[in-house]
């Protein structure tokens, strides 16, 4: 493989992914700290389209880079559909145990009927699904892979350097966990707790992160890391929502 150097034509410039990077850090305050909640939607989904065009326009990827090509949408489906499958039988199972059941109870799910459906179906699905989808398994996967090309293991590092920025996403989201989760502020009392709860989101997430970049790259579709993402949070959600009633 012909190797690319920082001073070789070829080499991706580094003002697209700085573009990139610095919209999402934007993005997270904006989305998490500043906009009412409205808002959420439409700025994620432009956010999404920004960065699509950022990493096809500036960058030259392609749709099949961004796990995007039609062509691969049936893969996508299948893998996303048979592991959803899977996440939810493991969700319901721990629905039903004693030991995991009010490890689902969240503050944040006792709301009515219409809330419910307005979050699992509209919110979780276009307001975050979509644009982290986009971004951590799609764009910026792509943007690192053209910059770690002459690595034997450039494609591997590209994902783990998405799954950190996907782990690290996830700390304004996770203030405040202990607080609305009953059950967690149980077993990690205190600023300490809270500290260790945010941690383990981060690292969690970036956990997930890998597994749902492996689920993209398998099937080379965002469809299937989308539906699995979409099945965490809603589904989570309507388990917790249960355990409320």
């Amino acid at each position: 493989m012909r190797r690319v150097t920082d001073q070789d034509p070829l080499a991706p410039r580094p003002a697209p992914l700085w573009a990139v990077l610095g919209t999402l850090a934007v993005s997270n305050v904006m989305a998490n700290q500043v906009l009412p909640d409205w808002a959420y939607i439409p700025w994620n989904c432009s956010v999404a389209a920004v960065l699509v065009v950022v990493a096809v326009r500036e960058d030259g990827c392609s749709a099949d880079d961004l796990g995007l090509a039609s062509r691969r949408l049936p893969d996508g489906l299948r893998w996303g559909g048979a592991v959803s499958a899977g996440l939810v039988a493991v969700y319901l199972t721990g629905l039903a145990l004693p030991a995991t059941r009010d490890l689902f109870r969240d503050e944040r799910a006792d709301v009515d009927t219409a809330a419910l459906l307005w979050r699992t179906l509209v919110a979780i699905p276009l307001g975050t699904v979509l644009m982290e989808e986009v971004a951590f398994r799609g764009v910026l996967p792509a943007m690192f892979r053209r910059r770690t090309a002459h690595h034997s293991n450039g494609a591997l590092r590209a994902d783990v350097y998405a799954a950190l920025l996907f782990g690290v996403w996830h700390v304004l989201p996770s203030l405040g966990l202990t607080e609305t989760n009953s059950t967690l502020g149980d077993l990690l009392p205190g600023p300490l707790g809270a500290l260790v709860a945010i941690g383990g989101a981060v690292l969690g997430t970036a956990a997930a992160g890998m597994g749902l970049s492996w689920l993209r790259n398998r099937s080379g579709s965002l469809a299937a890391p989308a539906m699995v993402h979409i099945s965490s949070n809603s589904i989570g959600y309507v388990l917790a929502w249960l355990v409320q009633r």
